[in-house]
């Protein structure tokens, strides 16, 4: 999953500084993420004009905000399907849009889902031409049949299920502001 995008999907729900932005990252996705990646991807995200600074807080501590390129990338991502990435990948980009209000978890899984079956469909059309690429066709297929029953029961899971809003703790480490000397 790209961390690049989580992070700056976390950041619509408001200002963070690095070390809370990755405390979120953690709570909404169960996966970890090492806080220097995340301070190299804010400034990145800064360079490309996606993420500003939104001041400090009160212990100095510089706070991020996504520009309106940021937001629109934001959105493009979520409602994006993707073969390209692993599964798991794709579970982590479907468990932070569960955590975000606004997220439209069910077109999420319909553009999911419909990728899936163009991709099995595509799979069924070619030429079983050799022995070998008819192997490398079935452990495709295989694997997409599985991501379709995936879907279902993730469907299931986000039934229900409520966004939130950023956590009340804050992490006490946090990368102050710079000075300006």
């Amino acid at each position: 999953m790209s961390v690049r995008l989580s992070l700056l999907a976390i950041l619509d729900r408001g200002a963070c500084y690095g070390s809370q932005l990755r405390a979120e990252y953690e709570r909404r996705t169960g996966a970890r993420v090492n806080v220097g990646q995340v301070y190299t991807t804010l400034e990145r995200l800064e360079r490309d004009g996606l993420v500003t600074g939104a001041g400090v807080d009160d212990e100095a501590r510089v706070l991020w905000e996504p520009t309106e390129a940021g937001r629109v990338e934001t959105r493009a991502w979520l409602s994006t399907a993707s073969l390209a990435e692993g599964r798991d990948d794709v579970a982590l980009k479907i468990a932070l849009a569960v955590t975000l209000p606004g997220a439209d978890i069910g077109g999420i899984l319909f553009t999911q889902r419909a990728a899936v079956r163009a991709a099995l469909a595509e799979s069924e059309t070619e030429d079983p031409d050799a022995v070998p690429a008819a192997i490398v066709r079935a452990a495709r297929r295989a694997r997409l049949d599985a991501d379709l029953r995936w879907l279902d029961e993730v469907a299931a899971l986000t039934v229900g299920a409520t966004p939130f809003e950023l956590s009340e703790d804050r992490p006490r480490r946090g990368r102050p502001a710079r000075s300006a000397g």
